[in-house]
């Protein structure tokens, strides 16, 4: 009986994944996010605990814009007339999601500015 109680858990999180990714349009950014940066990880061969680093920071991003659109639900549920604390909810979830967006993106240029620059000088020397 446990068996069954943790696949059906299981299948409400992948549920609740495919609706973020169906009805969210800031997931769909993420998503192709996602997909440039694991190409450019792959086809610069980085290190493995840049690869975590990495992991770790795709899956924080996903996992906040997730978190902010089901505060965003569970504040619509409740009320649907304008409250200010309403507001104030939505926006700090949001905001959530932004900081650690602007922090993920840091943390990539400080993993992949390294592996452009020698990329582009080598590229640039291959002629001499």
């Amino acid at each position: 009986m446990r068996w069954k109680r943790f696949v059906a858990s299981v299948l409400y999180a992948l549920n609740g994944i495919r609706l973020a990714v169906c009805h969210e349009r800031n997931m769909r950014i993420h998503l192709v996010a996602t997909v440039a940066v694991i190409v450019a990880a792959a086809m610069f061969r980085i290190s493995k605990m840049e690869w975590l680093v990495l992991l770790l920071t795709i899956g924080a991003v996903m996992s906040l814009e997730i978190v902010n659109s089901a505060i965003e639900r569970a504040v619509d549920l409740v009320t649907d007339e304008y409250r200010p604390l309403a507001k104030e909810a939505k926006d700090l979830a949001a905001g959530a999601v932004l900081v650690f967006a602007f922090i993920s993106v840091i943390i990539g240029l400080s993993i992949f500015l390294p592996y452009l620059y020698v990329f582009f000088k080598n590229s640039l020397h291959f002629h001499k």
